[in-house]
């Protein structure tokens, strides 16, 4: 009776081969393969489906639906960048970060001193690094020139910069006081003609100014620049003297050049020049006891910062033997003193003796 159950009107299924139940089974059991229409190579999502097998001696073609088998097959995905994964900190970083960089601090966070420190001490290692002397700042077009190269934010380290720039304002304020000194010796020549102040306060201008800059001055910078044992040697024992000299000026011995206390206070009289003048001494002599308090001070702090160095008598020792002995002028002027007695010797040999 199967044949009633059929659509009159519809088209014949004798002889439709897919009208069979068990291919019908099969086919609805089977996923739709989607065409080369629907298929979208830029999606995102993962496409799977089942492919068809490649057919060969391995694979025969399977006809009818029964007993087939369905390979499930995944397509692989467009080639597209991974993303990157999350940024994370190490815990260096992070314990950085939490304290304020202040246990390790990164390249980014270096002060500038240490930056043009390191970039000095680079340059200074390179045989083309054109410096320039800078010191005394003369004009270009002048008879004399600079001659010495001073820098102290780039030669200096960033720890012991503020206490060299103290010792060079010290010896700026230095020969300040020795020039106010020249300006009493003036005012009391012709207060109480006292002429020998005037002229060794002149000399003491012109001479103690140059050489205070070279030998304790020149000595402290190297040291803090090259860490030298030997130039904190020579600083130490120049400056000891500069310190002696200075309260001794502040006294103001008379007949010693120097507008000290003693020499203010016997200038004061009841004129009113007396009185001027006085002042004026007094000032000076003021002058002299802060330059000394200066020297004290700064000599202490420098002291305190060489005992706790590693510098010391031995490492000047061979300091002295690698820099002075081994000179080139000291060993050509030591090579022609020896050659010279060495002639002489010879010449002494080859006179006759009678």
């Amino acid at each position: 009776m199967s044949g009633f159950d059929e659509n009159p009107f519809g088209e014949p299924t004798i002889h439709d081969p897919f009208s069979d139940p068990a291919i019908k089974r099969a086919v609805a059991s089977t996923p739709a393969n989607k065409g080369l229409e629907d298929y979208n190579p830029f999606s995102e999502q993962t496409v799977t489906q089942g492919t068809a097998q490649v057919r060969g001696a391995s694979n025969p073609p399977i006809y009818g639906g029964i007993g087939a088998t369905q390979q499930p097959a995944t397509l692989q995905p467009s080639n597209q960048e991974a993303p990157l994964p999350p940024y994370t900190r190490t815990p260096q970083q992070t314990v950085n970060a939490a304290l304020g960089s202040t246990l390790s601090p990164s390249t980014d966070q270096r002060t500038d001193e240490e930056w043009k420190t390191r970039r000095e001490e680079e340059m200074r290692n390179t045989s083309y690094f054109p410096r320039r002397n800078n010191w005394p700042p003369l004009p270009e077009r002048y008879c004399f020139q600079p001659c010495f190269y001073q820098d102290i934010d780039v030669e200096i380290h960033a720890d012991f910069q503020k206490i060299v720039r103290q010792l060079y304002y010290l010896w700026m304020f230095h020969g300040l006081v020795l020039f106010l000194n020249v300006i009493g010796g003036f005012a009391l020549m012709f207060h109480s003609k006292d002429f020998p102040t005037f002229g060794l306060g002149v000399l003491y201008l012109i001479l103690f100014t140059p050489f205070s800059f070279l030998c304790w001055f020149r000595p402290a910078y190297r040291a803090f620049k090259n860490d030298s044992s030997i130039n904190f040697m020579v600083f130490f024992f120049v400056f000891f003297f500069q310190l002696i000299v200075t309260s001794i000026q502040a006294i103001g011995i008379p007949g010693s050049g120097t507008c000290g206390i003693i020499t203010a206070i016997s200038a004061f009289n009841s004129t009113a020049a007396g009185i001027f003048v006085g002042i004026l001494l007094l000032f000076v002599a003021i002058g002299f006891i802060l330059a000394a308090g200066g020297d004290l001070l700064l000599l202490t702090k420098i002291h305190r910062i060489y005992r706790t160095s590693d510098a010391s008598v031995s490492k000047a020792q061979q300091e002295f033997a690698t820099t002075f002995l081994r000179n080139e002028h000291v060993q050509n002027a030591a090579s022609n003193v020896a050659a010279t007695a060495v002639r002489t010797q010879m010449a002494n040999a080859a006179q006759p003796r009678y």
